[in-house]
């Protein structure tokens, strides 16, 4: 059976509305040929064609290269001109057009259709200008030699660069016709030379292979790289644009370049473009001459000059959208090869958005779906200076987002002491731990050999603002000598680094900064997203600085206030340690009653902080190993301390500590004895907390007129007795307050749901609580069946190269998977309770898809990190407007 599919488009055929078929280029290159903007002929191969090719080891399908030959045929009818013909040639280009823009990632053919025998009728039809016909032919040669016949670049470029030296000239546009002339037969000599005389001249077959190296230039290395930093699917393919050559090299009065309607750096309504009289499109991208301000072709070329300002104005008007346009001027007469939604800075996408609405250009709601959410994440932090050209030394993960310059540091302790005396340092860690959290909090950056998106190092660093580039490949850290080897270069204590935590590069030295962009722009983008958002945005938060922070960014409470970060400072340590330590129950409150005024302390700060807005406490949840030495290090200090002789009562004391770790040691802890476990085991502790939640609720509320609203969380709950349970030591412990102070507060008490059992049973542990807050880090571990640190350490991040995984799961919600477990968590919870409140705060509550989701099941609030609490916010609105 033959194949009826349409695989070839002319120009007339397509539109705007086509553009999964034609790619974003051939569908705009129709478009803007439906209104009359100055287009030059062309076809379009369809992105069908190439996806077919793909799944067929590289065959075209059938009817391809007969509909080629025909769209070919029709091309010259309608131009009047003949592709190979000796006396009116056809010259085209052959350009790749992605459904999504991936400016330079794939390859092009320009001049395709010259030749030894058409060279002198092109000069002919240019007023016999040889100079420009040569030009042309040798740019052919050595643009099909390279993508096509894949002849090394450098072969032609020494040869270019030869001849310049011989005439002594600088640029290209020096070179006269018989230099160029001289060039191109260098050229094909070269080329004979590489291919071993395979060279073809046929114009009609040099077509068809230039097709299919656009076809295969959707799978080389950049384009890869480039689609998995953009989630743009490998299975879309690329179209093919076959294009009628107009020429900005046929002298002075022609030119090319590249304008955007709008500054993308900025946003700013103003003209910014360049262009090169006497030169091909590639010339002004790649470099090898220095192209012009565009407000100077008024200058040059006046009428083309104003035209094209017209149609700048034209097509974005059209669609509405910041344009990057590509043109051509050819003897004084404007043509326009391309138009796309221009890439634009963070900043300029915002403030074009919002400047668009006041032209009463788009609505409020195409704006908000315009611009990305992570967009939003780059303008809160500083960033490396656009203008800044180097090479990184390293790249790892984009762990925490900014840019970070500071005197390298490689312990916490030494970070903590430079950095609160107000040194800039960036602290480097194989890992970090919670032990490092008083040197991370100091730090402008943390640079770590290890660890993923979701180690340690990158959520303590993302909730605190602080830039993290984590899990450095090939870096080696020699925390004694202070040293890190990157490379073959060894940088110590006091060398500078910087780190760029939005792309994960480093670089050598103090590169420039700019400062965040929060302005009215973004606040207004911020107000507009809370108008059409259902779902609510809190923060995670710990202390009076992020909670201050996350309030001044819109969030509407704290989904999450983690009481172990306030076990773990270390005023308080001593006092933690002998809760652990104690060997009866009198010496575990004794030392209860120390911790529980420093607890009500830090209660009182938060509650301060978000007055009139509700917060979730976490009582304890890590094991209670995390608050003491690690194992081995108290075994080597046992045994420094047996060999050197050291006293006998410091030597009993660190046994008796090591025992203590002993007994506490658990193979998988983040499955063992933590959260309601440990509560169960120790209930004076969480009735430690209670009382110290309520009298700090209690004392804002005196002091302040008005304090938080009180949600007491009890994490890892699989089994609903042991909510009861819990509840009721909670309960008593905040009644009891109430009684003693005379005064009454509204709280509630709710658990996490982070273990499928809890999912499951959903509908059980309920009838014990007031909310469900779903716990997506930990549920996606148990979900799965990963451990997220050494996951990401080791296959995961293949899984995702390979394709295996989309995703990480642990960066954007396993919707598939895990999301079953939320929707289930909360059907089931809202069957015994009908309006339980639900909500999320676990990492996935700032990822903008999975916000989406969290939408879409139902849920009433998403928890992150205070600087992700904008995006949570636009992305809460764009899923609403979808939803709509």
């Amino acid at each position: 059976m033959t194949d009826q599919t349409k695989y070839v488009y002319d120009l007339n055929e397509g539109d705007a509305s086509l553009k999964s078929l034609l790619g974003g280029k051939g569908a705009n290159l129709a478009e803007m040929n439906r209104i009359g903007v100055p287009v030059p002929d062309a076809f379009t191969v369809t992105t069908q064609a190439c996806v077919a090719a793909m799944n067929n080891n590289g065959e075209w399908p059938a009817g391809l290269r007969e509909q080629v030959e025909a769209a070919l045929d029709r091309l010259e009818e309608r131009t009047g001109k003949v592709l190979g013909s000796t006396e009116n040639p056809l010259l085209v280009s052959i350009r790749s057009g992605a459904v999504f823009s991936m400016p330079g990632m794939m390859d092009t053919v320009l001049n395709l259709g010259i030749s030894d025998d058409t060279v002198g009728a092109v000069a002919a039809l240019a007023d016999g200008n040889e100079r420009f016909a040569w030009d042309c032919y040798r740019r052919f040669i050595q643009m099909y030699g390279e993508v096509v016949e894949g002849v090394d670049q450098y072969v032609f470029e020494d040869a270019l660069t030869e001849a310049k030296e011989a005439k002594g000239v600088a640029n290209d546009t020096d070179l006269n016709a018989e230099d160029l002339k001289a060039l191109t037969k260098k050229f094909k000599e070269l080329a004979d030379e590489a291919l071993g005389g395979h060279w073809t001249t046929d114009p009609r077959e040099q077509l068809m292979r230039a097709i299919n190296a656009v076809f295969l230039s959707w799978n080389n290395p950049r384009a890869e790289v480039y689609r998995k930093a953009n989630g743009i699917s490998r299975d879309l393919g690329t179209a093919v644009n076959v294009q009628q050559m107009v020429f900005g090299n046929r002298g002075e009065t022609s030119a090319t370049g590249v304008c955007f309607s709008r500054n993308p750096s900025t946003g700013a309504k103003e003209l910014y473009g360049e262009f090169l009289t006497n030169a091909q499109g590639e010339d002004v991208v790649a470099g090898i001459r220095t192209p012009r301000n565009l407000a100077e072709m008024e200058d040059v070329l006046p009428e083309a000059f104003h035209e094209l300002l017209a149609t700048m104005d034209k097509l974005e008007l059209h669609n509405k959208d910041l344009q990057d346009m590509e043109f051509t001027i050819e003897d004084r007469k404007l043509y326009m090869l391309q138009t796309r939604n221009g890439k634009r800075t963070a900043a300029a996408a915002v403030k074009s958005a919002v400047d668009m609405v006041d032209e009463g250009l788009i609505t409020k709601e195409e704006a908000l779906l315009r611009i990305n959410p992570s967009d939003l994440d780059a303008l809160l932090h500083p960033a490396i200076d656009p203008n800044f050209k180097a090479t990184a030394i390293v790249k790892g993960l984009p762990a925490s987002p900014g840019a970070a310059v500071g005197a390298l540091s490689f312990n916490a302790d030494d970070a903590a002491e430079r950095g609160g005396k107000g040194e800039s340092v960036i602290l480097v860690r194989y890992e970090t731990t919670p032990d490092d959290i008083h040197g991370v909090m100091v730090s402008q950056g943390v640079l770590t050999a290890h660890g993923g998106m979701t180690s340690h190092a990158a959520v303590v660093a993302r909730g605190m603002g602080i830039t993290c580039v984590a899990g450095a490949p090939g870096i080696k850290i020699d925390p004694k000598g202070e040293t890190v080897t990157i490379g073959d270069k060894t940088y110590g204590t006091g060398d500078t680094l910087t780190l760029n935590g939005t792309t994960g590069e480093v670089f050598e030295g103090a590169a420039p900064l700019v400062p965040p962009s929060i302005n009215e722009d973004f606040e207004q983008v911020g107000a507009w997203a809370d108008e059409y958002r259902r779902l609510g945005v809190r923060a995670n938060a710990e202390n009076f600085e992020d909670a201050s922070k996350a309030r001044e960014l819109g969030a509407e409470g704290i989904g999450l206030a983690r009481t172990e970060h306030m076990f773990m400072a270390a005023d308080r340590l001593p006092s933690v340690r002998k809760m652990i330590l104690a060997t009866n129950e009198e010496e575990r409150a004794a030392a209860l009653e120390e911790i529980l005024p420093l607890q009500q302390a830090d209660f009182e700060e938060i509650f301060s902080a978000m007055k009139g807005l509700p917060v979730t406490v976490r009582l304890l949840d890590p094991p209670l190993h995390e608050f003491l030495p690690n194992i081995v290090d108290q075994s080597l200090l046992v045994q420094k301390l047996e060999l050197t002789g050291g006293s006998e009562e410091d030597l009993a004391r660190e046994r008796t500590l090591l025992a203590q770790v002993k007994s506490l040691h658990e193979q998988n802890p983040m499955l063992g004895t933590r959260g309601c476990r440990l509560a169960m085991l120790y209930p004076s502790i969480p009735e430690m907390q209670a009382r110290a939640i309520i009298r700090a609720a209690l004392a804002v509320q005196e002091r302040e007129g008005e304090t938080a609203g009180i949600e007491i969380m009890v994490p890892l709950v699989v089994i609903k007795k042991e909510l009861e349970v819990q509840r009721d030591i909670v309960v008593k412990a905040v009644e009891d307050e109430f009684e003693k102070a005379g005064k009454r507060l509204d709280y509630t008490v709710g658990t996490m749901i982070e273990i499928p059992r809890a999912a499951l049973t959903a509908n059980e542990i309920a009838e014990a609580a007031d909310f469900f807050s779903f716990g997506t880090n930990d549920l996606t571990q148990t979900g799965i069946g990963i451990s997220r640190d050494d996951a990401e350490a080791g296959f995961l991040g293949h899984y995702v190269d390979a394709e295996v995984m989309s995703k990480n799961p642990f960066e954007s919600l396993d919707q598939s998977g895990v999301g079953q477990l939320v929707e289930m968590g909360v059907e089931k919870g809202r069957s015994t309770k009908p309006g339980l409140k639900t909500g999320v705060c676990g990492e996935h509550g700032g990822d903008p898809e999975s916000v989406e989701f969290f939408h879409r099941a139902g849920l009433d609030y998403v928890s992150c990190s205070p600087f992700r609490v904008p995006i949570a916010r636009l992305a809460a609105a764009r899923a609403a407007l979808r939803e709509q």
